[in-house]
């Protein structure tokens, strides 16, 4: 291959990873937000329910872009090893954004964003012990004033709660195993999965965790959400555009792991995301208010 061949074919990857990049950011985003605005501003209390309409709408839409647009082939499960780690995944999965979702309950959106700037952290802890790939002393060195700040933010915040820290924080570091665990499943020679497959498998197993947490620990939902849509006629539209987001967040969490890394993947989404999800859930602090 000449120079100029590898020149056009490094920068069609760049600029195909940059676009990955900015749908991932773009869709994360409008998720966190619109959790945040069903959770607090919409009376839509039930954040166990909402991740559940988030992983459904992840397996059926799997299901039609693999089965009937044919956009990538159907890859069976290979053993029993690689489907306990999708299991595995699932449920690591299903903690991570439950908790994500609770702790919004309680805590701004701006300082939940503080404490997931802790998940490079974590993720390179993971990936020590589970990997065993180390990384360069420097990048250690750089993850501890992330976490000394957040410690400093964290007693300086007035809208803080303990309850709603301790959620964030496991998230945090569900979050984190998750991004190793995932990068596993789509980069080991033995079991690798294209992304659109890894979603596939492993969006039914989170809606049958949650399933049941939602029986036990939100019963009266359904009931909720009926006299909730009848009150607010764009609720339903909402919770499509959320659940439809999610898809797209969680499917371009996958490809940008594959393409890059896991500590690649957090630290790329800490500081222009938390800034602009900061401005922006300013701005709807000051309009509710309003």
């Amino acid at each position: 291959m000449s120079s100029t061949q590898q020149s056009s074919s490094t920068k069609k990857q760049t600029l195909f990873i940059a676009s990955l990049i900015i749908l991932w950011y773009s869709s994360n985003i409008g998720v966190l937000l619109l959790n945040k605005f069903l959770l607090s501003n919409y009376g839509f209390r039930f954040p166990i329910f909402l991740t559940m309409c988030h992983m459904s709408a992840c397996a059926f839409l799997s299901y039609v872009s693999i089965v009937f647009m044919k956009l990538v082939p159907l890859q069976p499960i290979k053993s029993r090893p690689q489907f306990l780690k999708i299991a595995t995944l699932s449920v690591v999965f299903c903690g991570s954004v439950v908790g994500g979702n609770i702790s919004l309950r309680y805590l701004p959106v701006s300082f939940n964003q503080a404490v997931g700037a802790t998940t490079p952290f974590f993720t390179a802890l993971f990936a020590y012990f589970m990997t065993f790939k180390r990384e360069a002393w420097v990048t250690y060195a750089a993850l501890v004033p992330v976490v000394a700040g957040v410690v400093i933010a964290s007693g300086g915040e007035p809208g803080f709660h303990w309850f709603g820290f301790i959620m964030c924080l496991s998230a945090t570091a569900a979050r984190a195993f998750k991004s190793v665990l995932q990068g596993i499943l789509l980069s080991s020679e033995g079991e690798k999965l294209n992304s659109m497959n890894l979603l596939l498998y492993m969006s039914p197993i989170a809606v049958l965790v949650l399933v049941p947490a939602v029986l036990i620990m939100e019963p009266n939902v359904l009931e909720v959400i009926l006299s909730l849509g009848k009150q607010h006629r764009y609720m339903w539209l909402l919770l499509f555009i959320n659940s439809t987001m999610a898809y797209s967040a969680n499917l371009s969490n996958f490809l940008v792991t594959k393409h890059t890394s896991a500590l690649t993947l957090q630290v790329q989404y800490l500081l222009p995301s938390s800034s602009l999800i900061f401005l922006i859930s300013i701005s709807m602090d000051y309009s509710s208010k309003c």
